[in-house]
């Protein structure tokens, strides 16, 4: 029988050994030490400065607290290079300088009961000291009451020289009241923090949306934020603007129209809201919750599940609202003092007050939706509404909302008849079919023909880029818009495609008849779409990807035969020219991909190309040319000329291709017959469902296409004048 007393050297269960062990060794406790205070320091600062984003919300919230009614910020780099925030606040006493930049130094606490009843938005006094650990800080201040401004600089919470061999002590210097903060080489001496940003522009989109926040909040600060090195603000905001003005600067009229106001209360929960909610004729994919509590810029995951469960009878499926919610709450109530951003607070009666406040916002809603909005198309100029009762000769009685009213029936002139439905008979189908199989042929082509294209929808958020050179191109199109032409083509009547090598086609709109150059419309149309859904495109993907060398000697090779040289100055070398297109186009691969979805590998392969249309794709063949004309054509030197190059080049790439027109009854079989004949058939079938469609939606005619592109070739009264003369 064993011994109940010997020890079992079996190992525990779940815990692996490998065959030859014996024993288990236990090596000796390692010695608890304290942490180097610059650790400390470096640990803390990770904390509460995740990104440039939180450095920029920290030092807001301080100019707020500070009484300011302008604040001004300045990015360079997404605010990784430079992030400065200037305000016109009480500003700072030299005396408080020192120790400006120390942990827990703060002037809005004395002893932690004061955390029961804080009213500010920072507290914590770890701001300034986190972002000297992690950067290099400049503070330039000045009181209402001294006489000049006082410039430090800080290192690791401590003051130091300018230049080296200078006194650290504070500088005076010229300046305004006040206090400006600037904040150089965020995360210089944490390298892997660093590397961990993905892009610029991207940084810069977080600070526009903490801004644009902010700037919506705060009553009677003014707000700007703009590039280094640009002229113009991304966002500016006036001090005396209201909520809805600011909400209309910073996310649009479309957002701002439909705006409801809503407030709610409740003395039992202690606890006072109030706020703009989109009504339900307003819906994106993704809800925007703008929520404040006690003045302070939070999340609350609960708050946000909640009005997407109150707008889910409101909206159809998918559709989400945009809501700013500025919640006041009894300070006893509030624990902030939760998270080392503060970017979360508990409260006492959550459930509660979240049911209350939806509770009136649903309210809000159910009144509103009495009343709902829809898109219809218009009639066209100059047709009047059809009667209710078509067999009545003497008069017509319509049914309103004051009751049945007598209207007198006028009788139409038939100059004034228009075709308005684009289904009914054309003139096309007056011809006779070229040929049997070719009537065949062209009834499996219908606008739902799409070719092999298989499409799938990516989860990719919509990103809203703000730069001031889109801004500007945009605002060109705008200023050279034709109004009379706009409304045409809003209106028109497809009637058919005249001639394909000429890329002419004929619409109707009203009473007139015009022909159009639809290559020209094509180019300006997606000229403006690129514009509008710029570094939101789709993307045509190619499986395997292409090798871009080969698509640019084709294209390069074509050029040199096409066009022989006259001089030695235009002649060329197509490997140079291969090798140069390449090069530029690979080592700005990350932008191209970004802001167009032209996909290029490291290695010279054309994997995916923008997607400007769904349901149309341009002509692969124009491919080689459309790369090849990217390197000498597209402005790589300055950002607008840049984007516009590009843009013009694109939307070229994508007009339909010119093809030899249809043979008639004596001419010979053209070469290619079949080919050609149902590349024919895609252009026309693009043109008629596709392209007209969207040139109804969202074109808007410029000047220059009335002049070059448009021509009226008939006038239904003018018509008639001619007919009563004979």
């Amino acid at each position: 029988m064993p011994d109940l007393m010997d020890v079992d050297t079996e190992s525990p269960r779940g815990t692996k050994r490998k065959a030859d062990d014996v024993s288990l060794e236990v090596s000796a406790p390692r010695r608890i030490r304290a942490l180097d205070p610059d650790v400390v320091n470096k640990i803390a600062a990770g904390e509460i400065i995740v990104a440039p984003v939180h450095a920029l919300k920290e030092l807001i919230e301080n100019a707020v607290d500070a009484g300011s009614t302008s604040l001004e910020v300045l990015v360079k780099e997404g605010g990784l290079k430079l992030l400065q925030i200037t305000d016109n606040g009480h500003g700072i006493a030299k005396e408080d300088l020192p120790i400006l930049c120390e942990r827990f130094t703060t002037s809005k606490l004395k002893e932690f009961e004061d955390l029961s009843s804080i009213g500010t938005y920072g507290f914590r006094g770890e701001a300034l000291a986190s972002i000297s650990h992690i950067a290099h800080l400049t503070v330039t201040t000045k009181t209402k009451d001294s006489n000049c401004a006082w410039r430090a600089n800080y290192d690791s919470g401590k003051l130091i020289p300018a230049k080296p061999g200078q006194s650290a002590d504070p500088k005076p210097t010229a300046g305004r009241q006040g206090t400006q903060i600037t904040v150089e080489d965020l995360f210089y001496n944490v390298p892997t923090r660093r590397r961990a940003f993905r892009s610029a522009s991207e940084e810069y989109n977080k600070i526009l949306d903490v801004v644009g926040r902010y700037a919506v909040h705060c009553e009677g600060v003014a707000f700007s934020c703009k590039k280094h090195g640009e002229a113009g603000t991304t966002i500016s905001t006036q001090s005396n603007a209201s909520t809805l003005d600011k909400i209309r600067q910073i996310h649009g009229s479309a957002v701002a129209n439909e705006m409801i106001e809503f407030t709610s209360s409740d003395e039992r929960w202690g606890y006072k809201a109030r706020g703009w909610t989109t009504n339900a004729n307003y819906h994106v994919k993704r809800t925007t919750l703008l929520l404040f509590i006690n003045h302070r810029s939070v999340d609350s995951t609960n708050i946000r599940k909640a009005i997407e469960q109150t707008y889910s009878t409101f909206l159809p499926k998918g559709g989400h609202p945009f809501t700013y919610i500025s919640l006041e709450i009894d300070p006893q109530r509030v624990d902030v003092n939760v998270h080392p951003t503060k970017r979360e607070v508990n409260f006492l009666n959550e459930d509660e007050i979240i049911e209350k406040v939806c509770g009136d916002i649903r309210v809000k809603l159910a009144n509103v939706d009495v009343s709902r909005t829809f898109m219809t198309q218009t009639l066209l100029p100059g047709v009047r509404v059809p009667s209710s009762k078509a067999g009545q000769d003497d008069g017509d009685t319509s049914t309103g909302n004051a009751g049945p009213v007598a209207t007198p029936k006028q009788r139409p002139y038939e100059n004034n008849l228009v075709r308005t439905d684009a289904k009914i008979r054309k003139i096309t189908s007056m011809l006779p079919p070229s040929a049997s199989k070719g009537g065949a042929e062209t009834s499996s082509s219908g606008p739902d023909r799409q070719g092999d294209a298989e499409y799938e929808y990516s989860d990719r958020e919509l990103v809203t880029y703000r730069l001031l050179t889109i801004k500007g191109l945009r605002a060109e199109v705008r200023d050279a818009m034709h109004n009379e032409l706009t409304e045409v083509f809003a209106s028109h009547t497809f009637v058919g495609v005249v001639d394909e090598r000429r890329r002419l086609a004929a619409i109707q709109g009203g009473v007139k008849l015009y022909l159009v150059d639809y290559g020209m419309i094509s180019n300006e149309y997606f000229y403006q779409v690129g514009l509008t859904d710029f570094g939101n495109f789709g993307a045509i993907r190619f499986d395997p990807p292409l090798n871009l060398r080969e698509l640019l000697s084709l294209a390069a090779e074509h050029e040199k035969t096409s066009t022989p040289a006259t001089t030695e100055e235009e002649d060329f070398d197509v490997q140079d020219v291969v090798d140069t297109v390449a090069t530029q186009l690979i080592e700005r691969r990350d932008m191209l991909l970004e802001y167009f979805s032209l996909e290029i590998s490291e290695e010279g392969e054309l994997i995916s190309i923008p997607l400007l249309v769904k349901g149309y794709t341009p002509s692969l063949a124009k491919l080689p040319r459309f790369l090849l004309r990217l390197g000498p054509h597209v402005n790589w030197k300055g950002e607008k000329e840049c984007f516009d190059t590009f843009l013009r080049e694109l939307a070229s790439f994508y007009v339909p291709e010119q093809l030899p027109p249809t043979p008639g009854p004596g001419d010979s079989k053209e070469d290619g017959d079949d080919t050609i004949k149902a590349r024919r058939q895609d252009v026309i079938r693009a043109i008629e469902h596709v392209l007209f469609p969207a040139f109804r939606a969202r074109l808007i005619a410029t000047k220059s296409l009335m002049n070059r592109g448009v021509v009226e070739v008939a006038n239904l009264k003018g018509l008639y004048r001619v007919f009563e003369r004979c």
